[in-house]
């Protein structure tokens, strides 16, 4: 346990410190946010022809109202936690590929619905917007992240599951 922890502290650390620095931001994350915001409308474009995106922005040309999708509303920081999970776990290296791409999967899927609904929700009230984008998406991202690891973990091989420390007895612990 002692070694999952200081391994996912020191990925997440050292995963954050590279996230921030200005070429990382300007090669990988706003170019992904980009595309997330490109991606939100086009999937609203099915429901709504009055969507258009620049940059990192979602903006209705009915009313004006935009969404611009900034660092920390992109999933990166969710997949940094994840990741940080999952290579801390000692599982074999094929299964933490796996966790991770359906990871990806489920927690940019969940932030494409956190900001088509934040788009929507900020066009009819915009106190409920705020709660909802300050409060209920940030938690449910990262308990979307949570919920990833714990289902991976389920589904990890039975031979590869850390087998719980004997008793002093030479028992199993259960």
């Amino acid at each position: 346990m002692l070694r999952f922890l200081v391994v996912f502290m020191l990925v997440q650390v050292t995963l954050f410190g590279v996230e921030i620095l200005q070429p990382v931001q300007s090669a990988v994350i706003l170019p992904w946010t980009g595309l997330l915001a490109d991606v939100s409308g086009w999937l609203v474009s099915a429901f709504d022809p009055n969507v258009a995106t620049s940059g990192k922005v979602v903006r209705s040309t009915l009313n004006g109202f935009a969404v611009s999708i900034e660092p920390g509303c992109n999933g990166v920081e969710a997949m940094i936690v994840l990741l940080a999970a999952i290579i801390a776990f000692p599982a074999p290296f094929l299964y933490k590929l796996q966790g991770l791409l359906w990871g990806f999967v489920a927690i940019q899927g969940v932030n494409l619905l956190r900001i088509i609904s934040l788009f929507y929700l900020g066009q009819w009230n915009r106190e409920l917007f705020d709660w909802a984008h300050l409060y209920v998406w940030q938690a449910l991202i990262m308990l979307d992240a949570l919920v990833v690891f714990l289902i991976w973990i389920r589904y990890l091989p039975v031979d590869d599951k850390p087998v719980p420390p004997a008793s002093p007895q030479g028992e199993a612990t259960v």
